[in-house]
């Protein structure tokens, strides 16, 4: 894409990364990832920025190409680019183009006030006139985002001098003049008179004292006697044309050098005695425009993509390793060896010479790891499987990487590979990466744009700036960019389970989930937490029962009674990803929030997001199920024929008692029989497993004892189901709300009576009352403790860092579309055409105030120069290079007679401000109340 002149466009780099950024935006929207936002537009802020940028800087710019110096055939040309009006330094691409067909690219960066003119070398393989027929400078932001044309001043033709080829002078020969024997010639030798001086004579025959006594320069002339002179003879020349002119030039060089005198006979030029380098340069002239000129030749068109150097390679593999780095905390081993193996020996390849490996090499590389992530996960469209897959891909293409298109393309991907990182966790040190990470990349793009960023400033510290200040833009799209309620489309976000509450329950699930400290959720319930022995978090029901596992049951029959028995509590529960449907909701639930359900067995249930959610629920203390149906609690009676005949005739012989007394006994049954709480109980048979557990083994997890009681109980004729979920939480001070782990799942039992409905009966706690009291450590210890011990010091600053983890949640994890809506309501914001006005009345603002901080860094340091560069942004034109301003004044006042005046006032106070033994502030703050009232 070719920037028009004077317009700011995106780079196709830059118009990518835009794509890349809607992309990732659609993603979080979708996904829920809230600190995807945030990166998203921080990354959209600084792209904004950096064109809004680029738009005020180089808006003034000019440029000036100028021949710098005489140029033989088979040199380049030397030209020098002068820049008018930029004031800081922004990476810049001079295009030139020849009229002999040749064409250079300079790419580098420039600006500033004290910047040189940058010498430009174009290539001149013809002798004859050069003439520059089209220059373009092209300027782009720090990152190659943005880029904008600006005009440039074209040179007047040059000479390209013939290339000599090195000879020794012909003889002296005498030549007649005239009539008469043509005596001296000019030469070295004696004094002959003054003559006005003329560009090119040596300073050393300038007669000073004469140009001191009267002020004007005189050359003093010499000659020599005439059989000193040499004749430069086309007729004594012989091949083809080009070959004769350099032979000329050699004798002209030879005769330049030695001081000899000279005339140049060529055809249609006669020629003249003459000595010295004004003499040399004439007939270099001569020589170069001699008809016929040579031919331009047919110069191919050389590629604009660039070749980025050894620095900037090794800027972007870092960056790239950096955002690749917490892969490694979960994906396989084998895959981090992969990844990062191949980084190093690219990285390598930059310091010494290795093999680049094929692209079969490669290829194989890919299908193999694609096989073993398949082998590991089961898929490759899971997040896990599908982010360690995009990480071996990058460092494939890393690989085999060679242009700067590469390199751009590498730090794409490297962004959006980042992004991924979200699916995995939202916290601090996770936002954090992943700024350091897109600072990191935005830095490689800086070091790729500009070539000599090694000798300016670092690119890491430019995108830190930009970065910075793209902070309260990026707030403002944070916190009022309209947020859906649901995702756009739904698909699955792994292969693997993430939590233990699964759809059956057998011996052992739940022992397991037990050595697990991870969070499952936390609940807040904006005051005091309910009592211990209230922390019942209801979750999957299991009710059909085959003699090895329990599973759950959809039931589609009459929905059954719920009758309050006491105020419900609200409370809003904060849930960790777990890719289940299950809402562990206070026993029981009474209201869910919008897009969730109460089933029929009263498990609150709404679709996984594979995402940090955020719940607001309702429970309360309830009689469940008095009115229930008749196929549920037959189904609730069933148990396999022949299954653990002991413990079923011991139910049974409790059968004849009121269903109250049977669950007592069964209770007593285990409080007396010297049964275990603990986490690793034998292994049960297949067959008869109730019957082995009660009979010898003794030994178990809730699970255990929640089966086995269920199988009695149904045994006695009393329906009875099992109920998974949570029990317990920790308070923590510091935000007084319960943390809920997976180590404190647990299981147990619901009886139904008449007259009562459902009953909760937990038989773990006939074992181990610790377990309802404290918790799962407690009651592996001490099962009969009351209460838990005080935390220790670590584990106090454990919950401390719990809390600001709860608080980053709360405040940017779980910023949704309801806690949105809330938040500005608070403030008056109401309605969708109220949030886009604040949300455009706050991104100008914004925008305003980073471009003040923009324009302050860019802004010359010294006050003075600082006024000028206002003073030229005011009337539209720069000044020019090396310009005073006194002229400045007069040229643009010739332009704009309105501004005449006013130029002239601010010419005599800066004068008078600049010059001035001490100008004061006084001084100062008049010349620059004079450049504001410019209009």
């Amino acid at each position: 894409m070719r920037p028009a002149l004077g317009g700011v466009r995106p780079t196709p780099f830059g118009l990518w990364f835009l794509l890349l950024v809607l992309l990732t935006l659609v993603g979080c929207i979708n996904y829920s990832l809230s600190l995807g936002y945030g990166l998203t537009f921080l990354l959209l802020g600084a792209w904004m920025l950096a064109g809004l940028h680029l738009d005020r800087t180089a808006r003034l710019v000019r440029g000036t190409l100028q021949a710098a110096g005489p140029v033989t055939a088979g040199q380049a040309a030397p030209f020098t680019l002068q820049l008018a009006g930029l004031s800081t330094r922004l990476p810049l691409t001079l295009t030139v183009r020849g009229s002999q067909g040749q064409r250079v690219r300079l790419r580098q960066s420039a600006g500033g006030p004290d910047q040189p003119a940058l010498p430009v070398g174009l290539p001149a393989p013809l002798r004859g006139p050069l003439t520059v027929t089209a220059a373009r400078l092209v300027l782009s932001d720090a990152f190659g985002l943005w880029h904008v044309a600006r005009p440039v001043t074209l040179p007047g033709p040059v000479t390209v001098s013939p290339a000599p080829t090195p000879s020794a002078l012909p003889p002296a020969t005498p030549h007649a003049a005239g009539d008469g024997q043509l005596r001296r010639v000019p030469g070295p030798d004696e004094f002959a008179g003054l003559r006005p001086y003329q560009p090119g004579d040596s300073p050393r025959r300038v007669s000073w004292r004469h140009a001191a006594r009267t002020g004007q320069l005189l050359t003093r002339e010499t000659d020599a006697p005439a059989g000193q002179a040499r004749v430069l003879d086309w007729a004594d020349t012989r091949g083809p044309t080009e070959a004769r002119v350099s032979q000329l030039a050699g004798w002209v060089e030879a005769a330049r050098v030695t001081g000899t005198p000279f005339a140049l006979r060529v055809p249609g030029h006669p020629g003249a005695f003459g000595a010295g380098e004004a003499h040399a340069q004439a007939a270099r002239a001569i020589l170069a425009n001699l008809d016929p000129l040579p031919d331009p030749p047919k110069v191919a068109t050389a590629s604009t993509d660039d070749l980025p150097d050894a620095g900037a390679w090794t800027t972007t593999l870092a960056a790239l390793a950096f955002a690749l780095a917490p892969l490694v905390l979960r994906q396989p081993l084998l895959m981090s060896v992969l990844t990062f193996g191949l980084l190093g020996y690219t990285f390598a390849r930059l310091r010494r010479p290795l093999p680049a490996p094929g692209l079969a090499v490669l290829a194989g590389a890919a299908v193999l790891g694609g096989a073993y992530l398949n082998s590991v996960y089961g898929t490759l469209l899971g997040v896990d499987a599908g982010t360690a897959m995009l990480g071996l891909l990058l460092a494939l293409k890393a690989a085999e990487s060679r242009t700067g298109r590469d390199a751009r393309l590498l730090i794409l991907l490297g962004l959006f590979q980042t992004s991924t990182h979200f699916f995995a966790g939202q916290g601090p040190l996770t936002a954090l990466h992943t700024v350091l990470a897109a600072a990191g990349l935005l830095g490689a793009a800086a070091r790729l744009t500009s070539p000599d960023a090694a000798s300016g400033q670092p690119g890491l510290r430019v995108a830190g700036r930009m970065l910075a200040l793209a902070v309260p833009l990026a707030a403002l799209l944070f916190l009022l960019f309209p947020r859906p309620d649901g995702p756009l489309w739904r698909l699955p976000l792994s292969a693997s389970a993430q939590t233990g509450l699964a759809n059956e329950i057998t011996a052992g699930e739940y022992s397991a989930l037990a050595q697990n400290d991870a969070v499952a959720f936390r609940a807040d319930f904006g005051g005091t937490p309910p009592a211990p022995a209230e922390r019942y978090w209801r979750g999957p029901v299991y009710e059909a029962y085959d003699g090895v596992r329990w599973t759950q049951v959809r039931l589609n029959g009459p929905t059954p009674t719920l009758t309050r028995t006491g105020p419900a509590v609200g409370y809003t529960l904060t849930l960790e990803p777990n890719g289940t449907p299950w809402l562990p909701a206070l026993d029981t639930p009474v209201a869910v929030p919008a897009g969730a359900v109460l089933t029929t067995a009263f498990q609150a249930a709404t679709r996984p997001t594979g995402a940090r959610s955020r719940y607001r629920l309702s429970s309360a203390p309830a009689r469940r199920g008095e009115r229930e149906d008749p196929f549920r609690l037959d189904l609730n009676l069933r148990r396999p024929a022949g299954e653990s005949p002991r413990a079923a005739q011991l139910g049974a012989s409790w059968a004849a008692l009121p269903a109250p007394e049977r669950v007592q006994a069964g209770l007593a049954f285990l409080r007396q029989g010297d049964f275990t709480y603990t986490l690793t109980p034998p292994t049960l048979p297949e067959r008869d497993r109730v019957d082995a557990f009660l009979y010898g083994t003794r030994r178990g997890f809730c699970e255990h004892y929640a089966s086995a009681f269920a199988f009695l109980m149904r045994a006695a004729g009393v329906p009875a189901r099992i109920v998974g979920g949570y029990l317990g939480g920790q308070v923590n001070p510091a935000g007084n709300y319960l943390i809920v782990r997976q180590q404190d799942a647990h299981a147990w039992v619901e009886v139904w009576l008449a007259g009562q409905g459902w009953v909760r009966v937990d038989p773990t706690a006939a074992i181990a009352p610790a377990r309802v009291n404290a918790n799962v450590g407690t009651a592996l210890t001490r099962p009969q403790a009351s209460a838990a011990p005080e935390p220790t010091a670590l584990a106090r600053a454990r919950l401390g860092l719990d809390a600001l983890q709860n608080r980053w949640n709360d405040l940017v994890v779980g910023y949704d579309g309801e806690q949105q809506r809330s938040a500005l309501a608070r403030i008056g914001v109401q309605g969708a055409a109220a949030q886009v006005g604040a949300l455009a009345v706050g991104l100008v603002l914004a925008g305003a105030l980073a471009l003040f901080f923009l324009r302050r860094q860019a802004a010359p340091r010294d006050p003075m120069q600082r006024t000028l560069d206002d003073l030229a942004r005011r009337t539209g034109e720069p000044l020019g290079p090396g310009e005073t301003l006194s002229a400045y004044a007069e040229r643009v006042g010739a332009l704009r007679p309105d501004m005449r005046p006013g130029l002239r006032r601010v010419r005599d106070l800066y004068h008078a401000a600049r010059y001035a033994p001490q100008p004061g502030e006084a001084a100062l703050r008049a010349l620059r109340e004079a450049v504001r009232k410019l209009r």
